[in-house]
C-alpha cells in the first residue's frame, strides 16, 4: 500500500502508534499502597505470595513473578546483611529465555567488585532435577560464582536427590562453589526473618508487578485483590 499510495504512509504510522500506545495502557494497572503496614506479618505475607503465584491465570508471564519477589528480597538484602556489603544487583533480564541460552548465570544476579558473586535461578512449575543441576554447572564453570541457588515452588525431584547431591559435593569439593537448592516459600520465609522491614519489602513487590512490562494486567490486578485479602 505504502509503495502505490506513500501518502498514506504517515497516518499508517500514526495508527500503529496509537494502537500500541492503547495496548501499554490497558495493560497498566496501579497497585494500592498499603493502609496500615504495621499490621503486616510474615504468615500474611507468605499467604499472600502462595496464592498469587499458585493461581491459575490461564496466560503467561505469571512464571516471573516469585523471580520478582526475590529480586524485592534482595533490595532489602544488600543493603542489610554483612554478606552483601559492597556488593549490588544485576539488573534484571527477561524471563523468557531458555536456560541454555540465557547470557545470564541466573535470573538473578549479585556482583561483587564487578564480578559474579552470587546467582538464583528460580523455577515456579518444575521441580528440581539433575537436568537443572548440570546446566547450573555449566553456568557455574562459565561465570564462577561464589554461590548458585536454584529454588522451586515444586522443590526437588525425589528420584533425583541422591544424584543431585553428589554433583553438588562434587562440584564444591573441586570447584568451590556452593549449590544451594530450596522451596520458593521456605526461603522467602527464611530471607522475611533477617530484612528489617516488611513494608519496604511489599513496596518493592508492588512496585516491580506495577511496573514490569511481562507479566499480564491479571497478575497486577489478583496482586490488588491479594493485598486487600490478607494485608489491609
Amino acid at each position: 500500500m505504502s509503495k502505490k499510495n506513500p501518502k498514506f504512509a504517515p497516518n499508517l504510522l500514526r495508527l500503529l502508534m496509537f494502537e500500541a500506545i492503547q495496548s501499554k495502557n490497558n495493560s497498566f494497572v496501579e497497585i494500592i499502597p498499603l493502609e496500615k503496614p504495621e499490621k503486616l506479618t510474615i504468615e500474611n505475607i507468605i499467604k499472600s505470595l502462595d496464592e498469587h503465584f499458585s493461581t491459575n491465570y490461564n496466560t503467561h508471564g505469571g512464571s516471573k513473578l516469585p523471580v520478582l519477589a526475590f529480586f524485592a528480597i534482595y533490595q532489602s538484602l544488600i543493603n542489610e546483611i554483612g554478606r552483601y556489603k559492597n556488593c549490588e544487583l544485576g539488573q534484571m533480564g527477561s524471563h523468557t529465555a531458555s536456560d541454555r541460552t540465557s547470557k545470564s548465570a541466573g535470573d538473578i544476579e549479585i556482583f561483587k567488585d564487578e564480578n559474579l558473586f552470587e546467582a538464583i535461578e528460580i523455577k515456579l512449575d518444575k521441580a528440581i532435577d539433575v537436568t537443572m543441576v548440570r546446566i547450573a554447572i555449566e553456568k557455574i564453570a562459565r561465570y564462577n560464582p561464589d554461590r548458585y541457588y536454584i529454588l522451586s515452588y515444586i522443590g526437588i525431584k525425589e528420584s533425583d536427590n541422591l544424584e543431585i547431591s553428589t554433583l553438588i559435593n562434587e562440584l564444591q569439593s573441586e570447584h568451590g562453589c556452593q549449590i544451594i537448592i530450596n522451596g520458593l516459600l521456605p526461603t522467602i520465609k527464611y530471607y522475611l526473618r533477617l530484612i528489617a522491614s516488611l513494608n519496604e519489602f511489599i513496596s518493592n513487590y508492588s512496585n516491580l508487578i506495577e511496573n514490569d512490562k511481562e507479566i499480564q494486567k491479571i497478575h497486577k490486578e489478583k496482586w490488588n485483590e491479594l493485598m486487600i485479602k490478607y494485608l489491609a
